[in-house]
């Protein structure tokens, strides 16, 4: 009985988080992020390759389970989806398994702690870039690429961290909060 509940359990958690994070709306008088346009000046493709899915090839998944394994996997299940263009914080954060945490990358960037400037990130570390007027954060591989929405127009993956200009650094993985 208590193996049938385990394998029920889980799932059931996670389908939970999907519909709170859908459910949360972002804090209270923080700045949106919506409308963060990040622009070819931004992107230095020669830097790494990219990879995104078409919309046929989407399997929806609920949130991450707050482990950094689960924020690459919550990526690898949103590929290809346009649904976070403008809301990197929120795709970081979602992955995570929560939202409404930090109003913009910048936000995130400035209020995280410890920040690393070299090395390469660790799986499911946050990378960040000084690019637009809320900053851009995506979630690391483990192998100096990353996951991040606006790769190719959509949520993908860029082999190098470099895939954007004015790369920041990166914090470590963790649950988003302040």
């Amino acid at each position: 009985m208590r193996s049938i509940l385990a394998k029920v359990a889980k799932p059931a958690s996670v389908a939970a988080l999907a519909i709170a994070a859908l459910a949360v709306a972002p804090a209270a008088g923080a700045a949106p992020e919506t409308g963060a346009t990040i622009t070819a000046a931004d992107i230095n493709p020669a830097a790494g390759t990219f990879t995104t899915l078409s919309d046929g090839d989407l399997a929806i998944q609920g949130a991450g389970d707050g482990t950094p394994a689960g924020a690459v996997q919550w990526f690898k299940n949103h590929m290809g989806s346009t649904a976070y263009q403008g809301l990197c914080e929120k795709a970081v954060e979602n992955a995570y398994g929560t939202t409404g945490v930090w109003a913009s990358a910048n936000a995130h960037w400035n209020g995280a702690s410890p920040k690393h400037t070299t090395g390469t990130p660790p799986k499911g570390s946050f990378v960040y870039w000084n690019i637009s007027q809320w900053g851009h954060v995506g979630i690391a591989d483990g192998s100096g690429g990353i996951y991040a929405s606006s790769i190719g127009g959509k949520i993908g993956h860029a082999s190098s961290v470099h895939y954007f200009n004015n790369y920041r650094g990166w914090t470590p993985a963790a649950v988003p909060h302040r």
